[in-house]
């Protein structure tokens, strides 16, 4: 009972930053996108190309700390550890890679309507890395029956702080502008970390077990593709496609780097 109270107690406070602070729950995605030229058109499908490539990670991976969950006993007993590096027979996890310069205000890209989904699971996020389109929406639930707030923090975009004290709570956010990468946390949980990169193209991909990343239907043209990574910091590769290309691009991380 006493813990139920002062979670009610947090609700107020944290409901009180929440109006204070960014997030427009009710904003929904424009239908195409905001930054394109008046004359800007869609890609031609039939003459766009493919880059893939792998990310992988070269030495031995920093041991990923254990997580001290004890504070919330709604949190399990089981043993959590950070995310930061996972690596798997060098094949780097949790990679953003996108196009980060080329297609200029060229083109017209639909932006989904269908949110991207984040969620707050055994007391932390899901997944850890997510990427969304500007003006994209992007839902946040908690699957927790503890209290967690959602704190986003961006540099170019609005911040945002908003409390979900009940199981099955979601809140919609949107970003007017690209941004790679913005940090979330949890003020309760001080351990709760997740990164969405937001970017104004559909070109883009975090890369899962295996390291592998594919960016499709890209049209002819000239790329910077960019490769994040929230401890190894950030990589740079140029790439030219012709018509109906497909061109790979690889990324290597060393073990000592730090961003």
């Amino acid at each position: 009972m006493a813990r139920i109270k002062t979670a009610l107690a947090c609700v107020f406070v944290l409901a009180a930053l929440g109006a204070c602070s960014g997030g427009d729950s009710s904003k929904s995605a424009e239908p195409s996108s905001p930054a394109a030229a008046p004359d800007a058109k869609k890609v031609d499908e039939g003459t766009a190309s493919t880059i893939k490539g792998k990310v992988l990670f070269e030495g031995t991976a920093p041991e990923n700390p254990i997580l001290k969950t004890s504070s919330d006993p709604a949190c399990g007993s089981a043993e959590l550890r950070a995310e930061s590096y996972l690596v798997d027979n060098g094949n780097l996890q949790n990679a953003f890679v996108y196009i980060k310069d080329g297609l200029g205000n060229k083109y017209i890209f639909d932006t989904p309507t269908e949110p991207v989904k984040l969620d707050q699971k055994g007391c932390r996020y899901t997944p850890h890395v997510v990427g969304v389109r500007v003006t994209q929406p992007l839902e946040v639930s908690n699957s927790d029956e503890t209290l967690h707030n959602v704190h986003g923090m961006p540099q170019t975009n609005r911040e945002f702080n908003q409390g979900q004290p009940i199981v099955g709570m979601k809140n919609t956010v949107t970003f007017t502008s690209p941004e790679v990468m913005i940090p979330f946390k949890c003020d309760v949980h001080s351990w709760m970390s997740a990164y969405v990169g937001a970017v104004s193209h559909p070109y883009f991909a975090v890369t899962g077990k295996e390291g592998t990343f594919e960016l499709k239907t890209v049209p002819p043209g000239t790329y910077t593709i960019e490769a994040w990574h929230e401890k190894l910091g950030r990589q740079t590769q140029s790439v030219t496609l012709g018509e109906k290309d497909s061109k790979e691009v690889n990324f290597t991380f060393k073990a000592g780097a730090t961003q």
